[in-house]
């Protein structure tokens, strides 16, 4: 199921799941109805990220919505919404060296702790933490992070969201 979201843009997880049902649709035709709901559930899960019908606030609030989201994904393992959310900055990351968006963040999985993990599922945002740097770029320092864990600078350390494309993501 993780080769179906490989990429972290939405394009390439729509073509693969029609690849794949072609090939074993000639061999195993029971198999194949089985793979596709649950490939085509996978993608459909992220139904609360701002981009699709209608655009997101350019609002305080709904970047810290997004952050929240992307937090309770990362504790989830939910690889598809945290990289859709970090996108341009696993998009960076990549242009740099160091891989794919599902490939960096399996790594960054096995290096939060089961208790982080929990914590991060609940986390919430402390408003007046968060930097509103323009109308388009807040900072979300690790300090703004609320949860039962502790997190420090490595190991979650401070994002910046933008608005970008109708939508809030994670930038740096």
């Amino acid at each position: 199921m993780a080769l179906v979201a490989c990429a972290c843009g939405p394009e390439s997880s729509k073509e693969d799941p029609a690849a794949k049902p072609s090939q074993p649709s000639a061999s195993m035709p029971a198999k194949t109805p089985s793979a596709t709901p649950s490939a085509s559930g996978r993608t459909e899960k992220p139904s609360a990220t701002p981009t699709g019908d209608q655009p997101a606030p350019r609002t305080k609030e709904s970047a810290i919505r997004r952050y929240e989201q992307y937090l309770h994904a990362l504790g989830r393992e939910d690889i598809d919404t945290v990289c859709e959310v970090a996108g341009p900055a696993a998009k960076k990351a990549e242009d740099e060296g160091l891989g794919p968006c599902t490939s960096t963040y399996a790594s960054v999985f096995q290096m939060i702790s089961p208790t982080q993990k929990k914590a991060l599922q609940t986390a919430t945002v402390d408003p007046q933490r968060v930097d509103v740097r323009t109308p388009d770029k807040i900072e979300m320092p690790v300090e703004s992070v609320k949860s039962s864990a502790t997190f420090s600078e490595s190991d979650l350390g401070s994002y910046t969201l933008e608005y970008l494309k109708s939508g809030w993501y994670i930038t740096d």
